[in-house]
């Protein structure tokens, strides 16, 4: 156990916590009318909040432990088993980190993917259902998905599923479930009727700037050592960035005739959501790509596709996150 290694995936957790409040919340919160922009904060950190205590109940373990294919068992349930002398392995042999450090960093990935959803029916959900929605969805949904797909038993592991730091477990499947979620709770009062516009651009700026910079944690920090592996991961995390926000204002100025501070927000996630799967496997110039590519879809995902779809996905939640995962 390195201290380097330690003090990296605690500030990692730091960076992810930072994603989600204040960033996350003044993203979301920037994008709906002046009237819902307290309802979505208390949302995005409440969500955050339930679902980080849930994780140490029993989501860790049904993530974590075990050697099923679908699913983990209940034996580190309410961390039993888990003390400040028990380790965590990392991806090199013989290297790993106190149990207590991944618990945290993998809690705040389970938090805020619930946090996520909450922008494809916001405006229209009463709190208590946000909350049993969340509930439901991360033992049913999230939980099973991050034990294939993570843990060594897992049924997606085994087949060689590479999802570097959560395109598959965070992002499509925050997506799919936001999208799912604004089919049954239908479309918000008066959509198509009268305009339906962001109250404050800059929150959601700012807001997008912070996910930028906790999005390094999120991604650099999921080699779980600080080595190599997480500065490609970080200089990919970079560049894809960069390059979504090129992609999404050049395709917005070519559809729109102008670009614009929402389309150069949103390119910002476009982007830091692509990259995310594959930050530790490509080059930097892959990572260029993948961000291009992110910025130029999410813009049909947000448009073209979201009118193909009929669904009332209040902040793009499955346009951005669902496809450019």
């Amino acid at each position: 156990m390195e201290k380097g290694d330690v003090a990296w995936m605690l500030t990692s957790t730091l960076l992810v916590l930072l994603m989600v409040v204040p960033g996350l919340a003044l993203f979301y919160g920037g994008m709906v009318r002046a009237k819902n922009v307290l309802s979505v904060l208390i949302q995005v950190a409440v969500v955050f909040s339930l679902l980080t205590i849930l994780w140490v109940v029993y989501g860790y373990s049904l993530a974590f432990s075990g050697e099923g294919p679908w699913i983990g068992n209940l034996d580190k349930a309410l961390l039993k088993g888990v003390t400040i002398e028990t380790l965590a392995a990392t991806f090199t042999k013989g290297v790993s980190l106190p149990e207590y450090v991944f618990v945290a960093f993998q809690a705040t990935f389970a938090g805020i993917t619930g946090a996520l959803i909450v922008g494809a029916f916001a405006e229209r959900a009463k709190f208590a259902a946000v909350l049993l929605f969340s509930v439901i969805w991360f033992t049913f949904g999230y939980l099973p998905l991050a034990h294939m797909v993570w843990a060594t038993g897992g049924y997606l592991f085994g087949l060689g599923a590479l999802d570097f730091a959560g395109g598959t477990v965070v992002h499509i499947n925050a997506g799919i479930a936001g999208l799912v979620g604004a089919y049954f709770v239908g479309k918000r009062a008066g959509l198509g009727r009268e305009a339906i516009k962001p109250h404050n651009v800059t929150l959601t700026f700012v807001g997008a700037s912070l996910l930028w910079v906790g999005w390094f944690g999120f991604n650099a920090g999921s080699n779980l050592e600080a080595n190599a592996g997480a500065a490609l991961a970080f200089l990919n995390t970079l560049l894809a960035t960069a390059a979504a926000i090129l992609g999404w204002s050049l395709t917005e100025k070519i559809i729109k005739g102008k670009s614009s501070a929402l389309g150069v927000a949103s390119g910002m996630v476009a982007g830091l959501v692509g990259i995310t799967p594959a930050c530790g496997t490509v080059g930097p110039f892959g990572a260029i790509v993948i961000g291009l590519a992110a910025g130029v879809l999410c813009v049909w995902g947000v448009t073209g596709l979201k009118r193909l779809l009929g669904a009332d996905d209040s902040l793009d939640v499955f346009g951005v996150h669902g496809l450019g995962g």
